[in-house]
């Protein structure tokens, strides 16, 4: 069993919930996810099975998209609906479609997020959840993130109400936390806000069109048709650069040598996916001294 599972996440599950459940499905231990998602958030779940536990680091680095509903003029210690109420001030004045346009437009690009307590970004050892749970306030690292899209779904020319409420479509950058960017399009709003509701819509490539239920899941195996439950690792790594080789040189990459950069990827900066006859065999990178060279990072034993 080598692959990727596109599971829907179901609410009121962690990430790691359902890799546990996914590992007493398959009677496997070899199951890890790319890329958390909080309990109360629903959506695409990349769980990796076998050989393609190898390539969570880089499924996890690959963009993802999401559908966020924000609440303007209420902010929360979690900067999602699960927090304590921090601040709250009523919109007096109709907010405008054109005013949000120009608020998302402003975030859109490389921009600088501070992550927020109620995170798993480790600080001096120590998760940031941590530290809030004890009633720490701490100093967080900055971190740029790159929002690729930022579209406003909802058609209203005016927004009006006590508390208003839109939804955004998101593209972004790993590291990039939502919650974060709807208490920052409130600001630029002049108002308190939150993220009231999340969905992934896509992750390291996958769409929410390719994801299974759990249900669905246990009905394929049940059935037998487990094999039916996997994405191959070569479509979930379509992002990265190709490199197709021949006979000789494939007993050499299994074995995990140095091999030389072809000329059409002198220029590449990341990882290069090698292939085999249509098969994934390995993930090279450049050497770190010896140039022209690349060296193995993964190699799939049994794909």
């Amino acid at each position: 069993m080598n692959g990727v599972i596109p599971l829907w996440k179901p609410k009121g599950m962690t990430s790691h919930d359902c890799v546990i459940k996914i590992r007493k499905l398959l009677s496997t231990k070899k199951v890890g996810h790319s890329g958390t998602l909080d309990p109360n958030v629903t959506g695409v779940l990349p769980i990796c099975v076998g050989e393609a536990t190898k390539i969570v680091q880089y499924v996890t680095n690959f963009g993802k998209c999401y559908q966020a509903e924000i609440m303007i003029g209420i902010s929360t210690t979690t900067e999602d609906s699960d927090g304590e109420i921090v601040q709250t001030k009523p919109v007096k004045q109709p907010i405008t479609r054109d005013e949000i346009l120009k608020a998302l437009k402003q975030l859109t690009g490389e921009i600088t997020q501070i992550p927020p307590m109620y995170s798993a970004v480790k600080v001096n050892g120590k998760r940031l959840y941590e530290y809030a749970r004890e009633g720490i306030e701490i100093e967080r690292p900055e971190r740029t993130v790159t929002i690729y899209a930022l579209e406003l779904l909802d058609n209203n020319e005016i927004f009006n109400g006590e508390f208003i409420r839109f939804s955004v479509h998101v593209k972004c950058s790993k590291g990039t936390y939502i919650r974060t960017l709807a208490v920052m399009i409130g600001e630029l709003l002049g108002y308190p806000a939150h993220m009231s509701k999340l969905v992934r819509t896509s992750a390291g490539g996958i769409e929410q069109e390719q994801c299974l239920t759990f249900e669905q899941i246990e009905e394929k195996i049940t059935k037998g048709l487990t094999n039916e439950i996997f994405l191959p690792i070569e479509s979930v790594l379509f992002q990265l650069p190709k490199y197709e080789i021949h006979d000789t040189l494939a007993n050499r990459v299994k074995n995990g040598a140095l091999i030389p950069i072809p000329d059409h990827l002198l220029y590449t900066l990341g990882p290069i996916a090698v292939y085999y006859k249509g098969k994934i065999l390995a993930i090279y990178k450049h050497h770190p001294t010896k140039q022209g060279i690349l060296k193995p990072d993964r190699v799939f034993v049994g794909n």
